[in-house]
């Protein structure tokens, strides 16, 4: 499940944390939201951003077999 947490400070800092996205693909999803909401001060990375993106596909295989009765 993808996440996008906010916490804004009383000083109108912004603190944005992301979980559920693997690889560097949060920066993609984040771009539009960082650019309204101002200056990126500092970004850090979690160990999902670092972790091996993992493609999901599923291959099925029929096989039919007839008795000859």
């Amino acid at each position: 499940m993808e996440t996008l947490e906010f916490v804004i400070y009383p000083d109108g800092r912004v603190e944005e944390k992301v979980t559920g996205i693997v690889g560097s693909s949060c920066a993609e999803v984040t771009a539009a939201i960082e650019a309204q909401l101002g200056r990126v001060i500092s970004t850090e990375q979690t160990s999902e951003f670092f972790a091996p993106v993992v493609n999901k596909s599923a291959t099925t295989v029929a096989r039919a077999t007839f008795s000859e009765w």
